[in-house]
């Protein structure tokens, strides 16, 4: 029987994971095999071919962006794709708790707290509490909701101490509920408890969602995979794409262990291995795959590109961070487009030396990851109006805005507000306080109450004519867009953020207008309002968003955990130092997380591979030596091209040739790194009574013999004769 023209661009082993049926399936794609593709077409296939209703197809993912993509690659085959429902987990979640809230007890007029909220209901709790404190225990609850514990949990130890976390967790629960508003966990949460509790709604569930499909499986939490195993019944099809080398996001909650046991989970679960590339050549593999051999904690799978020929990937050894700025600019100016060129580190620290670099060079350049737009001042603030505006009983939006410009309102009297309404509408406790606080205060609720109620108006009218405009120029349009200017002028918002910086007022003005632009496609009703406070916050809380790195002819600056989904022509992984990455703190399993992040970064390269390994650094405050990472020395360095001065004890046993770089005025070693009466190598340790800890950062050749150059962490350099070598210094032994 011949198949459908639209598979016949799949290879085989893409082709096999399309046609599976019946019992659950593991796809396990590497790096660059395709694995969209197979998800988008077997959605498609089930459609057209197995006449699977598309109502009843359930397609999960991780970011709004990766479901849009999944939906129209679908829609392209097949168009009554359009009717599955492609989502994030959370908005899954989000939908669920709309339709079936009330089966816990919750209102479907919900907002969603973002992290800002949580740790601000939290620092009504933690009376007296430092803010870093206050963040650290919404991080420690937000991580308690992933793995799926509840406040008095026993295995609440595992994220912290359980008797300081138990009893706030509890009082933020209690809270939460009065106010009648959810956290981004609870998306997920609430859901998994609410199918538990209610078994009929559970079988309804799965009877309407009989096949369940999930891109990203390595990036699941507990909750989520909970969540999965809810949905999931004996009826149902379930089918998982993820890469278990490609798990890099513990710190979110992240298990990779959903995928290494995801056949323990499902019984008679089988697996598909998608090990064909078509990103990276061979010798970018090689790299990648020679570290990566290394973990254990692996279901295991050999890439094979599908490109032929490509260069050896290149290890730069370097002197400093400096220097490594410059070697980027070179290879980048002697190199292709710019925006062939990413360059890729662990922390955004490090970013610093290319920037500047970059602007003395007039190179152009986009840092990925910095502050985005719902994260700015004047739209927080303009969204706790809305928020404030669709649920009166919102604690956390109501003390952001309700002074805010200050309208002699203090905090006692919104203390007093707050308690008045004892989780209930804050606009009646207003109210009903009204005659009993000072003139002041009194004036400046009744101007915020005045403004919520101008916003309403504005929900509830199509008439954006009726919305006055500040100075500036901020402007209603059709939809949502007049009460988003409404809230924004009546409040004062706009005005106050026009006022309070010269240099930054347009711009922020500018902000305002742009959030009232995407309000406009967004119905002028309560529903509508919903609907865009509940987009925009699962859209702004997939952290490294990366679609302002797909515009421009510029250099890309990013983080290793934000390169994932991103390929580019040429990468280089700077700072490939210990200490750095990995960090001196890993080992075990965080350690091999390291190392997926390393193969993660290494096969965004498509045609060309850089490392760079610094023998100094600028770090806390101060210039240290560098060691250089362990990862180097996994790596099968005939598959390397090696250049410059490498450090003692690199590549011993292994054959390469190592070129020299820099300039001197006199001559360097015969290999760069020993001198020639064997006393010293680069790298090598010493200490001196009057300058403390350093290492040997360059070896030079005279004519009485070899100069020794030492760096000290105080940054202080120090030169001398190997043959008359100072009583002062001592060699430190096996060190380095």
């Amino acid at each position: 029987m011949s198949q459908p023209s639209y598979l016949d661009i799949l290879n085989p082993e893409q082709r096999q994971a399309v046609l599976h049926t019946g019992a659950p399936l593991l796809i396990l794609a590497g790096a660059g095999s395709g694995k969209t593709r197979v998800i988008t077409t077997k959605i498609a296939w089930l459609i057209k071919e197995r006449g699977v209703d598309p109502r009843s197809i359930l397609a999960v993912t991780f970011t709004n962006k990766a479901a849009r993509e999944m939906a129209g690659r679908a829609r392209l085959i097949e168009e009554r794709a359009a009717d599955a429902m492609l989502r994030t987990f959370h908005s899954f979640g989000a939908w669920f708790l709309r339709c079936y809230g009330s089966h816990g007890g919750l209102d479907s007029a919900f907002v969603i707290y973002d992290d800002d909220d949580s740790a601000a209901l939290l620092s009504t709790i933690m009376e007296g509490s430092s803010k870093a404190e206050v963040r650290e225990m919404a991080y420690r609850i937000a991580l308690a909701k992933d793995f799926f514990l509840s406040p008095d949990d026993p295995e609440l130890g595992f994220i912290g101490k359980e008797n300081l976390i138990g009893p706030i967790y509890s009082k933020y629960e209690e809270k939460l509920a009065k106010i009648g508003n959810v956290d981004f966990g609870d998306l997920i949460k609430k859901p998994v408890e609410i199918l538990k509790n209610e078994p009929e709604l559970a079988e309804r569930i799965r009877r309407r969602f009989s096949v369940i499909l999930v891109d990203e499986y390595q990036d699941a939490n507990v909750a989520q995979a909970a969540l999965l195993k809810e949905l999931y019944g004996p009826g149902s099809y379930i089918c998982v794409v993820g890469d278990d080398d490609q798990s890099i996001y513990s710190f979110r909650g992240a298990e990779v262990k959903n995928i290494l046991e995801f056949t323990g989970y499902f019984d008679g679960a089988e697996i598909v291995r998608l090990e064909r590339n078509y990103r990276s050549t061979a010798p970018i593999l090689k790299v990648a795959a020679s570290v990566m051999d290394k973990n254990r904690g692996r279901l295991g799978k050999e890439l094979r590109a599908e490109r032929k020929g490509g260069k050896k990937p290149v290890l730069a050894f370097l002197p400093d961070q400096d220097t490594e700025a410059e070697f980027c600019v070179e290879l980048i100016k002697k190199g292709g487009p710019v925006s062939d060129w990413a360059i890729l580190y662990r922390t955004n620290a490090q970013s610093l030396s290319f920037e500047t670099e970059f602007i003395k060079r007039r190179i152009p350049y986009r840092v990925v990851g910095s502050l985005k737009f719902y994260e700015r001042e004047e739209i927080k603030d303009t969204m706790a109006l809305l928020a404030f505006l669709v649920n009166p009983r919102d604690e956390v939006a109501f003390r952001r805005v309700v002074n805010k410009p200050s309208r002699g309102i203090g905090l006692a009297t919104v203390d007093r507000i707050a308690e008045e309404a004892q989780g209930g509408n804050l606009i009646h406790a207003s109210q009903k306080l009204e005659s009993k606080l000072s003139a002041k205060a009194r004036s400046g609720v009744k101007v915020f109450l005045k403004a919520i109620e101008k916003g309403r108006d504005a929900l509830n009218s199509s008439n954006a004519s009726d919305v006055k405009e500040p100075a500036g120029g901020l402007r209603a349009g059709v939809g949502l867009s007049a009460c988003v200017v409404s809230l924004a002028v009546e409040s004062g918002i706009a005005e106050y953020h026009l006022s309070h910086d010269e240099i930054s007022g347009n711009q922020r003005l500018y902000n305002l207008q742009e959030l009232a632009n995407h309000a406009s496609i967004y119905q002028a009703s309560e529903e509508g309002l919903l609907e865009f406070l509940e987009n925009i916050e699962l859209d702004r809380s997939i952290d490294g968003s990366n679609e302002e790195a797909e515009a421009g002819e510029a250099v890309t600056l990013i983080t290793l955990h934000n390169t994932k989904g991103l390929e580019f022509r040429r990468v280089i992984i700077t700072g490939v130092e210990q200490g750095i990455f990995p960090r001196d703190d890993k080992e075990g399993k965080d350690l091999e997380e390291e190392r997926r992040l390393f193969y993660v970064g290494a096969t965004r390269a498509m045609d060309e591979l850089y490392l760079t390994s610094c023998a100094r650094r600028r770090m806390y405050g101060r210039t240290v030596p560098m060691k250089h990472s362990l990862f180097l020395d996994e790596i099968d360095l005939d598959g390397l091209r090696v250049i410059g001065q490498a450090p003692s004890g690199f590549g011993r046993g292994q054959s390469y040739a190592p070129k020299p770089s820099g300039s001197s005025n006199g001559r360097l070693s015969s290999d760069g790194r020993l001198s020639s009466d064997g006393r010293w190598a680069m790298g090598d340790r010493v200490y001196h009574d009057d300058h403390g800890y350093g290492a040997v950062a360059q070896i030079k050749e005279d004519e009485e013999g070899p100069v020794i150059k030492v760096i000290f962490e105080t940054g202080f350099e120090k030169r001398f004769l190997s043959l008359h070598q100072s009583h002062n210094f001592t060699k430190i032994q096996n060190e380095y």
